[in-house]
């Protein structure tokens, strides 16, 4: 039986009213500031509250475990067990904790931060976010910035092949050792004085007259603030798509991307990965004109699978730093970037349908095909995949055929954009390569917001990926200063 404290229950604003009705305020339950959920931009949020004003009381509410517990059984047993929450993509620090860690320096790169702030404000807040992950442990080595020849090459190269080459520096925690500065960080906020409730989900969040009042809990515990931060990442975006629809929250029609990690061995990628670590390429494919891009390559690195609400299986990638942990492929993101227009407004179910297609083919598992059988349109089989020289990392990904899973102009963008990337790092594109699906990123319900992140409900704010404002690590722990300075100069 599914654990009645992870359920997705919303309850409507009308009920909330009801039971709120002839309620005294406790004044233990009374905060300063509530934050929903405990990602980066959350962590970063009460870091900076309470660092500025320690004597703040600020409640952080996670549906999943602290950092201690988060510990996934599939890591021993190489068989996902269905945990609920799934500890890789929930608990403090987020899709965080066990991602491969890599903080991208520039603004350009992972969120809409440099729209809202201006690019000046969101490399200082960069950088400022940057060097308290150091504080905390990051490793001082930056990738891309002393090897300028070898750069020069590689934009040569992409220029050739129609690529856009996006220059960013690289800071690589690693998987295991960003779980270690997590954890630091999650002591550290202990002992600052913030409060955190784990294994606890926000039900709803109470408005009246257009101001925000505070948030029920599944447990039916009311907390009051005047300030409340959803923090919620992209396991939270469809949960709070619907809190926007519930309070009528101004929002619109986001991006939706979706695609596949791709898996080649590390002497293909050898010359990426020891001159820029994670070679940002954006692609708009001759067919039509879609932007695809590379994401999240991951030297030396698995891939793994991630699962969501009601058992969702979607497909990622990790890299350690420690040598024991380290394999012979690298893998990364091929993401196809969709734009619709009226009347569609549901981008976040659109991305869970070509998922769920997926998982139904393979039994709840991820699928994986050779980039050989891919081109063929036909389904990669054991026996092919027994006889590839290429091994995959995902023990447990099932050999299909994704030509029955993509649109076809999805297809054909993921076949251009290989083909385009072979001229740039010649390899890639081998019928050998393995392409693994579904891989979608959920913050697509894009909250509008003003430069104080304040939503349409004063008092209201929204920051990181699950409001659409930004895709990473380190805009998400910029964004949650950001947020935390505004609430201080309200006060």
């Amino acid at each position: 039986m599914k654990n009645k404290f992870f359920t997705h229950k919303f309850v409507p604003a009308a009920q909330i009213r009801r039971l709120r009705k002839g309620m005294v305020i406790k004044m233990e339950n009374k905060y300063d500031v509530i934050i929903i959920g405990a990602g980066p931009s959350g962590i970063f949020c009460a870091y900076e509250l309470l660092d500025k004003k320690p004597d703040l009381r600020v409640l952080m509410i996670e549906k999943g475990r602290s950092i201690e517990k988060r510990q996934c059984p599939k890591r021993v047993t190489k068989e996902c067990v269905g945990c609920q929450p799934c500890s890789i993509t929930t608990g403090f620090a987020g899709a965080g904790a066990f991602s491969d860690g890599k903080l991208s320096l520039s603004p350009d790169v992972g969120g809409t931060l440099p729209d809202i702030l201006g690019y000046e404000k969101a490399t200082e807040l960069i950088g400022e976010s940057d060097k308290i992950y150091l504080k905390f442990g990051a490793d001082t080595n930056v990738y891309g910035v002393d090897k300028e020849r070898e750069i020069r090459e590689i934009r040569r190269a992409a220029i050739n092949a129609n690529l856009k080459l996006v220059e960013c520096p690289i800071r690589h925690l690693g998987t295991e050792e960003g779980y270690k500065i997590y954890h630091k960080l999650q002591e550290h906020l202990k002992e600052a004085g913030c409060t955190m409730m784990f294994h606890t989900m926000v039900k709803n969040i109470i408005v009246e007259d257009n101001v925000v009042r505070g948030v029920v809990t599944d447990q039916d515990e009311t907390f009051y603030a005047d300030e409340v931060v959803a923090g919620v990442g992209r396991e939270g975006a469809n949960w709070f798509s619907h809190i926007c629809k519930e309070h009528k929250i101004e929002t619109k029609v986001g991006t939706v991307d979706v695609g596949v990690r791709v898996e080649v061995r590390d002497e293909v990628m050898q010359f990426l990965n020891e001159n820029l670590y994670e070679a940002k390429l954006i692609y708009h494919t001759p067919t039509f004109d879609d932007k695809v891009r590379t994401f999240c390559t991951n030297p030396s690195g698995e891939v793994a699978a991630e699962y969501y609400e009601d058992g969702l299986a979607v497909v990622n990638g990790h890299a350690y730093k420690s040598k024991e942990y380290k394999t012979n492929n690298t893998n990364f993101a091929i993401l196809v970037s969709k734009n619709f227009t009226k009347p569609f407004k549901t981008p976040i179910e659109y991305g869970k349908q070509i998922a769920q297609l997926s998982n139904m083919l393979c039994g709840g598992k991820i699928l994986v095909q050779t980039f050989g059988d891919f081109r063929r349109g036909r389904r990669t089989t054991e026996e092919r995949l027994c006889r590839n020289n290429l091994i995959p990392t995902l023990k447990d990904a099932v050999p299909g055929d994704l030509s029955l899973v993509f649109p076809h102009r999805i297809m054909v963008d993921i076949e251009e954009m290989l083909l385009a990337l072979d001229k740039v790092t010649p390899g890639i594109a081998s019928e050998e390569t393995l392409l693994y699906g579904v891989e979608v990123k959920f913050y697509s319900n894009k909250v509008v917001v003003n430069k104080d992140f304040e939503t349409s409900i004063r008092g209201l704010r929204t920051m990181g990926d699950g409001a659409g404002i930004t895709r990473g690590l380190q805009q998400a722990s910029a964004n949650g200063i950001s947020v935390a300075r505004s609430i201080l100069e309200g006060m």
